[in-house]
């Protein structure tokens, strides 16, 4: 009976130690992605002039948003969370070059429930990042949701891009709502008008859409190189 009792133990003590091995290296591995992006930032900005067209998807209270609105380009930044627009009205108030959407983007044009952190009201700040459209995530409030609009994305870019004119940088980080998007955009070639895309993608908080990120993932590295789409921008 001891040896069971000891068995067991050490078996518990196996597996929770495995799972802090995990989290360390998922941690290490974020920390490297943190580190490559932000050297691929430094890059960015290095190319980006006044005459450049960005878009920032996911701004947040705009932390990227006004990095970018240093050089001169012009930016457009979606954000469909209330709470972080009006930061970003605030933000933004006496910046010509920054055109604010209070929108999610999509792959079509409406109104979508927008769910936020179950701890959101303690700490809405930190916890407005988590903000998604998506269902399914973890520690998520799916029953108190607000309603925002939803903006076709792939047809506004059409829109700019259709007389020619590039766009210079796309940067996506909306917690989850990517892998439609991205989706799209590689079977229409949306990538091709996109001088450089980056995105950081939510597999890890939603279990159901893990094999088709990991398709995304492989048909786009075998036709992009991740200087021209990269999908670990954090």
């Amino acid at each position: 009976m001891e040896q069971k009792n000891n068995a067991a133990e050490n078996e518990t003590r196996i597996g929770a130690l495995e799972a802090e091995l995990s989290k360390l290296k998922r941690r290490q591995e974020r920390n490297m992605r943190a580190a490559q992006a932000k050297g691929l930032m430094q890059g960015i900005l290095s190319m980006l002039t006044p005459a450049d067209l960005v878009l920032d998807c996911g701004a947040n209270v705009g932390e990227i948003t006004e990095i970018l609105a240093k050089t001169g380009a012009q930016v457009h930044a979606f954000e469909p969370d209330p709470y972080c627009f009006k930061k970003l009205t605030r933000r933004f108030k006496d910046a010509d070059n920054v055109t604010l959407h209070n929108v999610a983007v999509g792959t079509s044009d409406g109104v979508i429930q927008l769910m936020r952190a179950d701890n959101f009201d303690e700490n809405p700040r930190g916890a407005s990042v988590k903000s998604t459209v998506i269902s399914g995530g973890r520690k998520i409030d799916e029953v108190d949701t607000i309603e925002v609009r939803l903006m076709n994305l792939p047809a506004f870019i059409d829109e700019k891009t259709k007389s020619g004119t590039e766009i210079a940088f796309l940067k996506m980080d909306i917690e989850g709502a990517e892998l439609e998007l991205l989706e799209q955009m590689r079977v229409s070639r949306q990538f091709e008008v996109i001088r450089l895309t980056v995105a950081e993608t939510h597999e890890h908080k939603f279990k159901e859409l893990r094999t088709r990120f990991e398709k995304l993932r492989a048909d786009v590295s075998a036709e992009y190189p991740i200087t021209k789409v990269n999908l670990d921008w954090i």
